[in-house]
């Protein structure tokens, strides 16, 4: 969503935020107490070059009233969680999302969407979007963020950007620009970008790992011991056992949509069961091969790009502050190839990450932890808003089910 204003009024409305109607927006207000306000944040701002405009970019944060934040902000929440962490534990975190977008063609003929038929990898001519990557790179570094990689990912049409690790409320803020930016650039170009989890089937999806490390106020990082196996440390293992404990129950939050679930297959790099390893892909939560210790990470695999930058990462951050409270183990690695399993299951196995959106909402329903981290009144919104959608997909006469049914 975005606001354009009149830029001869920007000093005004950074002082006094400028108004909207919060009934409008799912979760924001009702229509008898709709006035929110909008506060642009200014180390947001960003110069944006299009080709065809120069565009002056802010995230804003949302108020009740003047000097009030919203506790129902998804950017206040993970100000609030960030600040928790601080005073609690004297932690501060980095973070370092992977941006997997495809890039498509525009049109109604929805049978030939791909672009290019490029791999992992894979150079010029095959990879038509690299014009489009380089752009977009090149927008971003002009307002001053740097990638670390860019590059063709495993499926037809599929992209990935990595940008330089930040703290974790600049990297959310910074997705909400990275999206924009390339969903107008792709335009730009004659193509349509999108996030969407799994637009095709027999494909990988696009999914959006979090890589998250925690340094102590002087910088050390807190995830590396030097004396532990693996030099990975007990506050490390305990983070990622609240990550564990609660990666059922926040499914729904990682995998917002009914889509997401259709990614959880064997042998398509998305994870499917609640686990950890060390450089292990088909893992949950990752810990990849760090030669710095100051590089010493984790990387969470389940999240997507359909779901929201500000209550993911609020969300993975009070799993693992929870996991350190209570000293909740991590258990053993994963060692294994999870395609190389048996892995028939009963319908509902709480070993395994939810199947459906169904099953997420299950879990969320009965998540005095989720209530608790989202707050009572996010959370009612947003489990209201999100059975709405699964009514709306479980209710719907799709045209698979006509091919199948129609003639019985």
């Amino acid at each position: 969503m975005s606001l354009p204003v009149n830029p001869d009024n920007i000093e005004s409305i950074l002082e006094n935020g400028i108004g909207f109607d919060g009934s409008s927006i799912a979760g924001y207000g009702t229509v008898n107490s709709s006035d929110r306000l909008l506060f642009p944040d200014p180390d947001s701002f960003k110069v944006l070059k299009f080709s065809d405009e120069t565009v002056g970019f802010f995230i804003a944060s949302i108020y009740d009233e003047k000097d009030k934040p919203a506790q129902t902000d998804p950017r206040t929440i993970l100000k609030n969680i960030l600040a928790e962490a601080e005073r609690e534990f004297s932690f501060k975190f980095l973070l370092g999302p992977e941006h997997e977008f495809f890039l498509l063609k525009n049109g109604k003929n929805k049978k030939n969407l791909h672009t290019d038929r490029g791999l992992y990898f894979q150079a010029s001519p095959h990879d038509k979007g690299e014009v489009v990557r380089n752009r977009i790179i090149s927008i971003l570094k002009d307002c001053g963020i740097a990638f670390e990689k860019s590059h063709h990912e495993v499926t037809p049409s599929q992209h990935e950007i990595n940008l330089e690790p930040t703290d974790p409320l600049n990297g959310a803020d910074r997705t909400v620009l990275f999206n924009y930016v390339t969903q107008q650039l792709a335009a730009e170009f004659g193509y349509r970008a999108t996030f969407m989890p799994k637009p095709f089937d027999g494909y990988n999806r696009n999914a959006f790992h979090l890589h998250l490390s925690i340094q102590d106020l002087e910088g050390n990082n807190v995830f590396y011991d030097e004396d532990a196996a693996h030099n990975i440390g007990t506050i490390a293992r305990q983070f990622i056992g609240g990550i564990l404990k609660y990666a059922r129950e926040t499914s729904i939050i990682m995998a917002s949509t009914f889509n997401s679930y259709k990614a959880y297959v064997i042998e398509r790099e998305a994870p499917i069961i609640c686990n950890w390893g060390f450089k292990n892909r088909s893992s949950m939560v990752r810990i990849p091969y760090c030669p710095n210790p100051q590089s010493t990470r984790i990387e969470l695999r389940n999240p997507d790009p359909a779901g929201n930058v500000y209550f993911q990462v609020a969300i993975l951050i009070a799993m693992g502050l929870e996991g350190i409270r209570n000293n909740i183990t991590c258990g053993e690695q994963s060692t294994s190839d999870i395609s190389s399993k048996d892995l028939s299951t009963k319908i509902w196995d709480k070993r395994f990450l939810p199947k459906s959106m169904f099953e997420a909402l299950a879990e969320a329903e009965e998540s005095s932890f989720l209530k608790q981290a989202l707050g009572d009144e996010t959370y009612q919104n947003f489990m209201a808003l999100k059975t709405q959608e699964w009514e709306g997909h479980r209710t719907h006469v799709t045209p698979r089910e006509l091919s199948m049914y129609l003639d019985r």
